[in-house]
């Protein structure tokens, strides 16, 4: 019996020995994590509990020529209410009107409010949502409502912001303003405007703490960030919205009358080279159109009978025609290799014609006799003439995207004779929308051909510039002034003249010169289609712009010629920028900054329609002045406005937005 006592006791004491060592352990570690390792985990606590979130900063702004607004970032409110804060006595008083004010701003039943309010009471809810995605007034709004006009340490409101990008002309020149957006992989990807200046519009991180709350949600742990981001710098760009919305609407009815494909419109100042409008419309399979891709940039195409004038300019530069020079069109047929053929239009061809005239009707076979029969035995002094004008360059445009032009040299692998013939009317060529309407802007421009120009300037909060983009020269002069005349006469005889291909589009009180362009694709299929373009400047006499319009792939069944498909899109632009262009009228006693806002005011104001001066005006009397006009009115900021995006003076157009910039 004393030998089993005895085995009992030695476990026991095992047992005692064991325990004593765990115990020694445990308050060593604890010793060690008190005052060896305690801020390390202190640390990992507090990140696990408490962190930094990112705030996203506000990307400058991209304005148009008249500084209306083509792209700014808005806040979007998210409104979230901690049901634990408020004291019993404070929530007793004012849940029956924190109620009805949110039931009158969400148009919804008081009760729905007051029941959510108690149920959240009673649940301990700290984070129960209230509105998302809501604008600065609302927001304001709901702060001044019961309990919530109290401090967050009272009253229990948190608030949360977000910036969201807007476009104010909606789906207008989308391609060209462009977007910048991070993809699930981590990689951006930047498109038009926004992805090429991305470096200045973005800004500079902010960061705000936040505390972990129950269901692992985030509450931040104070009103103030940790850091407040910076905003980033405003662009400005060349584009106007008046041309810009002309340019869209007549490329679209276009498009729409001749069910096609797709097509594009560009519209730019003949001696800045600053682009003033460009629209860019696709077909979707239910037959409607939006701005798909940025075709006038990025898709090089046959240009077909548009390239003609190269092929004229570089034949009377080398002086082997003048513009006075008989051609015989030969029946309106030419055949290389016994089975390729050239064929006009016209059936029969035109018969015998000066080389002006050949240009002016557009005869294909005219035209290809003049370059085959002169540059045959040495076809690289053609090609060379062509590379001395900068045709196979691309424009080196300040964003991605650009198709790169493509004209053959004998010297490639892929020549034959076909070529030479070929690129006479604009085949086995290629050139985007913009590349050629370059061209066709330095014939207007004296032979000076400067760079598209897209941005004017970046600048620091719209007040001091931090880069300015001057006016950049390609080549100072493609031609002499001696072929530069003669050409001009052509393009001008082309609309003028009733044997002109653009005759129909002639206007007696307006002048206009260019040409048009017809050009198969597909030609190798049984079903051919057609691009249809026209290209030129207005005034004839003295251009102030010059514009493209090319239209792919129209219903051939309702028409495929340049002369009228394209052609009547360009005349309704030309005379619309003309004759519809609203001036400015400045209208000096419209500055309500120190004025009182009196119901007589308010009355003139609305009677006028005119955009009034509120710059120095507190935010939200500046907001109810200019709702009242009916325009949709964004802030930004708290304060004052110290800057408006429209002009002062201005006529107010139907639902046109406005952004104030409060300090």
């Amino acid at each position: 019996m004393s030998a089993e006592i005895k085995k009992i006791n030695n476990r026991f004491y095992l047992v005692v020995l064991g325990l004593f060592v765990f115990a020694c352990t445990l308050v060593y570690k604890l010793f060690v994590i008190q005052f060896t390792e305690g801020d390390y985990y202190r640390d990992l606590a507090k990140k696990r509990t408490v962190k930094n979130f990112v705030l996203q900063p506000s990307r400058g702004n991209i304005y148009a020529d008249d500084q209306s607004l083509l792209a700014t970032t808005v806040p979007k409110y998210e409104i979230r209410w901690d049901a634990k804060v408020p004291s019993d006595q404070l929530f007793e008083k004012h849940k029956d009107s924190l109620a009805r004010a949110l039931g009158n701003l969400f148009d919804k039943p008081s009760s729905f409010y007051y029941k959510k309010l108690k149920k959240a009471r009673l649940e301990s809810n700290r984070y129960l949502l209230i509105g998302k995605n809501l604008n600065y007034s609302t927001y304001k709004k709901i702060k001044s409502f019961p309990l919530f006009n109290r401090s967050s340490l009272k009253g229990g409101l948190i608030v949360e912001s977000r910036l969201a990008r807007e476009n104010p002309i909606g789906k207008i020149a989308e391609r060209t303003i462009g977007y910048e957006q991070k993809d699930p992989s981590g990689n951006y990807l930047r498109v038009g405007l926004e992805g090429a200046f991305g470096q200045y519009l973005k800004g500079e991180n902010g960061r705000r703490l936040k505390q972990k709350i129950a269901n692992g949600q985030w509450k931040p742990i104070n009103d103030n960030n940790e850091k407040e981001p910076t905003e980033g710098f405003d662009v400005h760009t060349t584009l106007n919205i008046n041309m810009q919305d002309i340019a869209h609407h007549a490329l679209l009815s276009q498009l729409e009358k001749f069910e096609a494909d797709h097509g594009s419109v560009i519209v730019m100042e003949t001696k800045t080279g600053n682009i003033k409008a460009i629209s860019n419309l696709g077909r979707t399979s239910k037959g409607k159109y939006y701005e798909k891709l940025n075709y006038a940039i990025g898709e090089a195409h046959e240009p077909g009978s548009t390239f003609k004038l190269m092929a004229m300019i570089a034949a009377l530069e080398d002086g082997v025609i003048d513009q006075n020079d008989l051609v015989d069109t030969t029946g309106g047929e030419l055949t290389f290799y016994k089975k390729y053929k050239v064929r006009d239009s016209k059936k029969g061809g035109y018969g015998i014609l000066t080389a002006s005239k050949v240009f002016e009707v557009s005869s294909n076979t005219g035209i290809v006799k003049i370059i085959h029969e002169n540059y045959k035995r040495n076809p690289s002094k053609f090609v060379d003439r062509l590379y001395n004008m900068g045709l196979n360059k691309p424009l080196s445009l300040p964003f991605k995207g650009e198709a790169l032009p493509k004209i053959p040299y004998p010297t490639d692998s892929d020549w034959d004779g076909l070529d030479l013939p070929w690129m006479a009317f604009g085949y086995g060529v290629l050139m985007t929308p913009l590349q050629t309407l370059t061209f066709y802007n330095a014939i207007a421009n004296q032979g000076e051909m400067v760079k598209p120009k897209f941005i004017d300037r970046i600048s620091n909060f719209g007040e001091f510039p931090v880069k300015v983009f001057e006016k950049e020269v390609i080549n100072p002069s493609i031609c002499s002034q001696e072929t530069l005349e003669k050409v001009k006469k052509m393009m001008f005889n082309v609309v003028d003249k009733k044997w002109g291909t653009a005759h129909k589009i002639k206007d007696k009180k307006f002048s206009i010169a260019g040409k048009t362009g017809t050009c198969q694709v597909d030609y190798t299929k049984e079903e051919t289609q057609y691009v249809a373009s026209f290209v030129g400047y207005f005034p004839a006499d003295e251009p102030k712009y010059s514009c493209i319009v090319v239209i792919h792939r129209p219903n051939k069944a309702l028409g495929y010629y340049g002369a009228e498909v394209a052609a009547p899109v360009f005349k309704e632009i030309a005379l619309k920028i003309f004759n519809t262009t609203p001036v400015e009228v400045i209208v000096p006693d419209l500055n309500l900054a120190n004025q009182q806002i009196t119901p007589d005011k308010i009355k003139q104001i609305l009677a006028d329609q005119i955009i009034p001066n509120v710059k120095g005006m507190p935010g939200m009397d500046a907001l109810m002045v200019l709702e009242r006009l009916g325009l949709e009115v964004k802030l930004k900021g708290k304060g004052k406005v110290f800057r408006q995006s429209l002009k002062h003076g201005l006529k107010v157009k139907s639902k046109q937005q406005i952004l104030l910039e409060l300090s």
